[in-house]
């Protein structure tokens, strides 16, 4: 007799205790399953290019309440056409979000399209350069009809890198979005004082760019519904970027700001007076700002949830300890502000007052944090903190790692490339033997000794400190005071899907082997370890097997043996790096043509043994791969894009 089958409800209720990835390879084991992984679903967005067979997708996509999608390699094929037409015809008011990225759509194709997207929240037309080239798009009063009774309740709308967009063009598609919430113009040619056409100051109406005049006149129109506003990579100056923060009525959460380098301290005193009520703010690469634009962030932003000050290289410490009692404050980068040594970070945040509660803090290429300030800021931290990012910070040693396997558990992304004082001994979570010790020690030395056996490591309790209860900015004494105790390992990150030790060239497969063991870790890399071999690869792949992304690069042990054993393991991966693998040859390429069915990137240049023959026969064997770099291999400079 056939057994009764459980409820939907039942299945996906059981199914929702899965890793979203293991959720997707259960969707696939029948039917019933299928139907109970949607309820978790329900508004996914879906990514594909233009071919024949996604056809068959578009219609089977009819049957989703909502959906959005990222159609790649549309021009004026009449394949890509009938792809238009499909996704007008079958999904029409069901779709939520369209990208057209790397396309040359006409307008004709477009204008067929839009008219069906009654309930379309978010469209982005970034970089598509042959819509508004003739100046034409939307300029039949018909077209315009058709589409503002489309698009009305839009409210995302991206025309990032358009070189073509002006005046016009762009009033005629604002004229069509009442009710825009977000609005990026990233990377357009707009004239903030000076036409370069006319050569005279900046009019309004232009038909080659889009003035500051217009712009001021649509936030105007819109003031009370736009709260998200891109303007990175333009030229705008000082006095335009006041002008924008005093518009009547605007009130914006979110601002992009990323490489615009005329910007002054001035100009961003102005825009935190007037638009006080920004939750997300970029600066990054905004190269004139100084520690003044920070004081007047945590002056008058008291509502900032995430701050980008990347590559603002004249900040300093000066202003920071302010920016920590920010109490919303929840993301921090501070990626090459090469001054920053971390200091008032820890000050602010020993405050007995509200304080930031960072979950992402990123200090890449910051070279001037020590130990010291990594031991406070780990356990000031340590409750909510996510992500980290400490590439390059040169002076790092196993103590601070240490300190970050000892006290932040819940670390899900950890990035320590090119931090090469960190060894084996600090993955272990163990003490290094001192170098000057006794000759008689050495001989009488069987290895290294645990506080707890191996198969224990990163259960160790976290040692006692003499500053445990307080965090402060401690002294060299108090390291002293932890350099002789073991520590946590690797392993107390047990929820870590993301992990970088790129160039920490003192790894060996002494610790990979032992503390790589992650189901969850999604992205690995181990580029430019010398040290390691096909016994951490193997390894890596027998503990790691929810990996989706493994870079190996500059790893001269690597060989096809390894590879021939550990691919089979990595069913999901579909990033794979093998860049200046020496002993790689083609042998790789046939396993990976076998059993990574997935792959979308591929990398291995410098690779001299890997045959562009070989290369050119994967593409057919690999369905979804998408890149290939070869760049001299076997003598031959190719870079190849499926």
């Amino acid at each position: 007799m056939e057994s009764p089958r459980l409820p939907t409800e039942i299945i996906s209720y059981i199914l929702s205790f899965l890793h979203v990835t293991d959720r997707k390879e259960a969707s696939l084991v029948c039917k019933s399953w299928y139907d109970a992984c949607q309820d978790h679903q329900k508004n996914v967005t879906f990514k594909f290019p233009v071919s024949t067979s996604s056809l068959d997708f578009i219609r089977e996509l009819a049957r989703r309440p909502r959906c959005g999608l990222v159609i790649s390699r549309l021009d004026g094929s009449s394949l890509s056409r009938r792809v238009l037409l499909e996704v007008g015809l079958h999904l029409g008011p069901r779709l939520d979000r369209l990208a057209l990225p790397g396309s040359s759509i006409t307008e004709a194709s477009l204008l067929g399209l839009l008219p069906h997207l009654t309930g379309l929240r978010k469209l982005d037309l970034q970089g598509l350069d042959s819509l508004f080239m003739s100046g034409a798009f939307l300029s039949r009063e018909e077209h315009r009809r058709q589409v503002q009774n489309a698009l009305r309740n839009l409210e995302e709308l991206d025309l990032s890198d358009l070189r073509y967009l002006s005046d016009l063009s762009f009033n005629r598609l604002t004229s069509c979005t009442p009710r825009l919430c977000s609005l990026s113009l990233a990377g357009c040619h707009i004239a903030f004082e000076y036409d370069p056409y006319r050569g005279c100051p900046v009019g309004f109406g232009s038909s080659a760019l889009v003035s500051l005049r217009n712009l001021l006149s649509l936030l105007q129109k819109q003031a009370s519904t736009l709260h998200s506003l891109d303007l990175s990579r333009t030229s705008i100056t000082p006095e335009s970027l006041r002008s924008i923060a005093q518009v009547p009525g605007l009130r914006l959460e979110d601002l992009s700001l990323r490489g615009c380098k005329e910007l002054t301290d001035y100009s961003m005193e102005t825009l935190c007076k007037h638009q006080n009520g920004l939750k997300r703010l970029d600066l990054s690469a905004c190269t004139e700002l100084t520690s003044r634009t920070v004081l007047a962030v945590a002056t008058e932003l008291k509502e900032l949830r995430s701050l980008s000050l990347s590559q603002d290289w004249k900040i300093t410490d000066k202003g920071l300890a302010e920016l920590m009692m920010l109490p919303c404050l929840r993301s921090l980068d501070l990626s090459e502000c090469l001054h920053v040594s971390g200091a008032d970070l820890v000050k602010g945040l020993s405050s007995p007052q509200p304080r930031a509660q960072l979950e992402t803090l990123s200090l890449r290429n910051c070279a001037y944090i020590r130990d010291a300030v990594m031991f406070s800021l780990t356990q000031l931290l340590s409750r909510n903190l996510r992500e980290l990012d400490l590439t390059s910070c040169v002076c790092l040693t196993d103590l601070s790692f240490h300190a970050i396997t000892t006290y932040l558990p819940a670390l899900v992304v950890l990035r320590l490339g090119w931090c090469k004082e960190i060894s084996d001994w600090g993955l272990l979570g163990m003490v290094e033997p001192t170098k000057n010790c006794d000759p008689r020690d050495k001989e009488e030395d069987k290895g290294p000794s645990f506080t707890r056996t191996v198969g224990n490591m990163g259960f160790f309790k976290p040692p006692t400190l003499p500053f445990q209860e307080k965090p402060r900015l401690v002294t060299e004494e108090d390291l002293g005071a932890f350099r002789d105790q073991e520590g946590a390992s690797l392993l107390a990150l047990r929820g870590l899907q993301e992990l970088d030790l790129s160039a920490c060239s003192r790894l060996t497969d002494t610790s990979i082997t032992q503390v790589l063991r992650f189901p969850d870790l999604q992205r690995l890399s181990l580029s430019m370890l010398p040290e390691i071999s096909d016994d951490s690869l193997v390894s890596v792949a027998h503990h790691c097997r929810s990996l989706t992304s493994l870079a190996l690069n500059h790893c001269p042990q690597i060989s096809d043996q390894g590879m021939a054993r550990a691919l089979p393991l990595l069913h999901r991966l579909q990033h794979l790096f093998l860049a200046c693998c020496d002993t790689i040859t083609n042998e790789t390429l046939s396993i990976i043509a076998l059993h990574c069915e997935r792959l979308r990137t591929l990398d291995v240049s410098m690779c001299k043994d890997i045959t562009v023959h070989q290369v050119d026969l994967l593409q057919f064997q690999l369905p979804f791969l998408e890149k290939v770099q070869c760049r001299i291999a076997n003598g031959a400079d190719f870079t190849m894009v499926l």
